[in-house]
């Protein structure tokens, strides 16, 4: 059989542009998936077998200094979740602009007709064409769709139309917006290091997001001092009013960014991030120099066990989030990490279930012969 040719092969010029190993490279001080020690966070049981559990890091800090780390040191790439960050490092040339599109140029929206129009919106129709984002369909759609893909619908379209109005308005070339090298992205680093109070900070990696940003690679903890720092400076512009003014345009119907931003009366503001990141950035009199808690779950986007987590450690702090969907026949569990050790006894104290969760992975019988208990 005569083998396929291939630009990709090793020895020819595309191969430079592939791993060399289907096992993995091994890089120095980067850690893959199978040599992390994730933690358990959700349990989900069966009448108390233990079925599925997903694995994960949850870091809390406040006043520059990680105050909780259950697999904190895991490496990760923070993506839309650092929207806020990316905003702060071009908000001088976003002055002109409404509650709405500041809102958007935080988001993940899901791409309903609301998100489009706000961020078409800050782009003159001569401008649009050179937004970069790739071509999608809405994020969260409904019934049957006729629609074609296009850039307005992908999730970071808000972002990359800020991205463009606040580089006319500061004189930067908008061809190569996308790039490292870029002014966007050395102001979104510059503001990175300010939040970290380190201004020789660099990043182990820098990648391609999915909308063709770049993204930077940060510890768990690390991203969860730069929400605690988001929070202690949250008057320093409008970054923070606009996502509690406009909370359906940062994500939209279902989204737990958005619900998280609506059922903490502004305390909190919330952002997701793929695969698998929710930060938190809250008010909160216990901490008087800012709270940061970030989430991120080991196989990715899992919006119920991010929940579960939110609703965990949200709830220990006084506030009430509901679970968006019913637990069905499994039951889901907590692990005592996801909160720091003082908390414990407030975390026993919260259901993962709501009024409406079924109970019925149990056979029921009256003199409980099967040795069913509510565990």
């Amino acid at each position: 059989m005569r083998p396929i040719p291939s630009a990709v092969a090793p020895g020819l010029p595309g191969s430079g542009r592939f791993p060399r190993d289907p096992l993995g490279d091994d890089v120095p001080g980067i850690a893959t998936g199978r040599d992390v020690a994730w933690e358990p966070l959700v349990d989900y049981r069966r009448n108390g077998v233990s079925e599925t559990t997903v694995h994960g890091a949850v870091a809390w800090a406040s006043g520059g200094q990680v105050i909780h780390s259950f697999g904190g040191h895991v490496l990760a790439y923070g993506r839309s979740m650092m929207k806020p960050f990316t905003i702060r490092g071009v908000i001088d040339g976003l002055r002109d602009t409404t509650w709405e599109q500041r809102a958007v140029s935080v988001a993940s929206h899901n791409g309903d007709t609301e998100h489009v129009a706000a961020a078409m919106s800050l782009l003159a129709e001569g401008e649009r064409s050179l937004m970069m984002t790739p071509l999608d369909v809405p994020l969260v759609q409904f019934g049957r769709q006729v629609r074609r893909p296009r850039r307005w619908y992908h999730c970071c379209s808000g972002e990359h139309a800020a991205v463009l109005h606040a580089a006319r308005r500061l004189g930067w070339p908008r061809v190569g917006y996308t790039l490292p090298e870029h002014p966007v992205f050395q102001r979104f680093l510059g503001v990175l290091r300010e939040g970290l109070g380190d201004p020789n900070w660099q990043p182990l990696r820098i990648a391609r997001d999915g909308c063709g940003l770049p993204t930077a690679s940060n510890t768990v903890s690390e991203l969860a001092r730069l929400f605690a720092w988001l929070a202690e400076t949250r008057d320093r512009d409008w970054i923070w009013e606009a996502m509690v003014r406009n909370p359906d345009l940062v994500g939209g119907f279902n989204r737990l960014d958005s619900s998280i931003l609506k059922a903490t009366d502004g305390k909190v503001i919330a952002k997701e991030g793929a695969d698998g990141l929710l930060g938190m950035a809250v008010v909160h009199p216990d901490y008087p120099k800012g709270l940061g808690i970030v989430i991120k779950i080991a196989h990715g986007w899992n919006p119920g066990a991010t929940w579960y987590v939110a609703r965990a450690a949200l709830g220990v702090l006084g506030f009430e989030l509901r679970n968006p969907y019913a637990l069905r026949r499994q039951k889901a569990f907590l692990v005592p990490g996801v909160v720091p050790p003082d908390h414990i006894d407030r975390l026993r104290a919260l259901p993962t279930w709501d009024e409406w969760d079924p109970d019925d992975d149990r056979f029921l019988d009256p003199q409980d012969a099967w040795g069913m208990d509510r565990g």
